[in-house]
């Protein structure tokens, strides 16, 4: 893109008309302890979708259940069919007995949702509630997507046809990190490939007090576990990011047991492709090198997880535009650096350009706790936050396309 300076004058961005913070914060703190309290695992969301479907449903606004499965896909359509700009919330809950106590804590046993899900639809509906009665012309489609904490649900979206007809999307994660408000984007890479690998070391098990006799794969395990280490600290260029973490070990069964099998679970992030290959063929060497050492069998089996995060930088800039006309409401804060964290978003981001946001949603009275903890929570004053972010940036979008031409593929570098 041209220098700020070399561009002509942009047009005054389209807003919303008067909104009633209060009333929609209501409305959105209700929908979002409805859905905290029935979390669900990936696939499974039959209720998450059903309280979806009411939501819209009450809103008045056309749309289709079980796509994908279990995901919603709804258009509000303005004065013409296109052109079309998404808005994407993920629906699936995770794994975790809930322990924040909150009066609508999760009534799931086991499942709680620990990473701002049940805000992200809330969002998306706020959003769909404030372009309701906007005048536009074009069409948003929002997209309430199964499975995206590892069951790469916006690939099955994407098969259903969800992005059918759509120029653009927007998504985004609420991140208790940054305080209310503050709305974290970048162009490019923010968020890196995610791949598994699973390594089963098979020995001679025996005696713990005659190892001589056995072949010990909890030794090989932790002297692997050690040496993968290596791999990031002097196996890639060191200004690139990227992490190779162990995140299970399984093996043995009594402490005077030496175990016949061990079996290691872990997983590897990086945000360049090169560093990507070279951790992979790192793994499939050391574990190799580590079996022939220990006189061991090996399997070993690497999982290739979501590409990275790709944002286009003319949405980006024009998000940019969004939170300066609203300096009340919105602080920009750049990223500044990609995060190693993984988001199925970037399924959609190779089909069509788009933007991944950060919005902010720090608590007020208390340290943030981590997402993906069992008391994980958010500040819900940033559901109006999000909602009213994503609605301005939708009309933005939609009158300012066709967007400029991209000077260049965001790719790394």
């Amino acid at each position: 893109m041209n220098n700020a300076s070399d561009r002509p004058a942009h047009r005054p961005l389209p807003d919303l008309p008067v909104c009633e913070p209060e009333r929609l914060h209501n409305e959105l703190v209700r929908i979002r302890r409805r859905l905290h309290r029935h979390p669900e695992p990936a696939f499974q969301e039959r209720r998450t979708a059903a309280i979806v479907a009411e939501e819209l449903a009450r809103l008045d606004i056309p749309h289709r259940t079980g796509v994908a499965g279990t995901g919603v896909v709804a258009d509000i359509v303005g004065q013409a069919p296109a052109p079309t700009v998404a808005l994407r919330a993920d629906m699936d809950g995770l794994p975790i007995k809930e322990r924040t106590g909150l009066p609508f804590a999760s009534e799931q046993p086991g499942m709680m949702h620990a990473c701002g899900h049940d805000g992200h639809m809330a969002m998306c509906l706020g959003a769909a509630m404030l372009l309701q009665r906007t005048p536009f012309a074009g069409r948003v489609r929002l997209l309430f997507q199964p499975a995206e904490e590892g069951g790469g649900g916006a690939a099955q979206m994407i098969a259903a046809g969800a992005l059918q007809g759509v120029d653009c999307i927007l998504g985004g994660h609420l991140d208790p990190h940054h305080a209310c408000g503050e709305i974290v984007a970048a162009p490019g890479i923010i968020c890196a490939h995610t791949d598994e690998f699973h390594i089963e070391l098979r020995g001679r098990g025996g005696h713990a007090a005659r190892p001589h006799e056995t072949s010990d794969p909890i030794v090989a395990a932790a002297s692997l576990v050690m040496h993968l280490q290596s791999l990031t600290s002097r196996g890639v260029n060191p200004s690139w990011p990227c992490v190779v973490s162990v995140g299970e070990i399984h093996g043995g069964s009594a402490p005077n047991v030496i175990a016949a099998r061990t079996a290691l679970h872990g997983t590897v992030r990086a945000t360049q492709p090169e560093t990507r290959d070279r951790l992979l063929a790192g793994i499939r060497r050391l574990a190799a090198a580590t079996a022939e050492l220990f006189c061991l069998d090996l399997d070993l089996k690497i999982d290739e997880g979501y590409p990275p995060v790709i944002n286009d930088a003319r949405v980006v800039d024009l998000v940019r535009r969004v939170i300066g006309s609203h300096p009340h409401d919105y602080q920009w804060k750049p990223l500044d650096y990609p995060s190693l964290g993984g988001e199925d978003f970037s399924f959609y981001l190779k089909e069509i350009p788009g933007c991944f946001v950060r919005i902010g949603a720090r608590p007020e009275h208390a340290p943030p706790a981590l997402a993906h903890s069992p008391t994980f929570d958010f500040n819900e004053k940033a559901l109006v936050v999000g909602a009213t972010l994503y609605a301005r940036t939708v009309l933005a979008l939609l009158a300012a396309w066709p967007l400029p031409p991209s000077p260049a593929k965001e790719v790394p570098q």
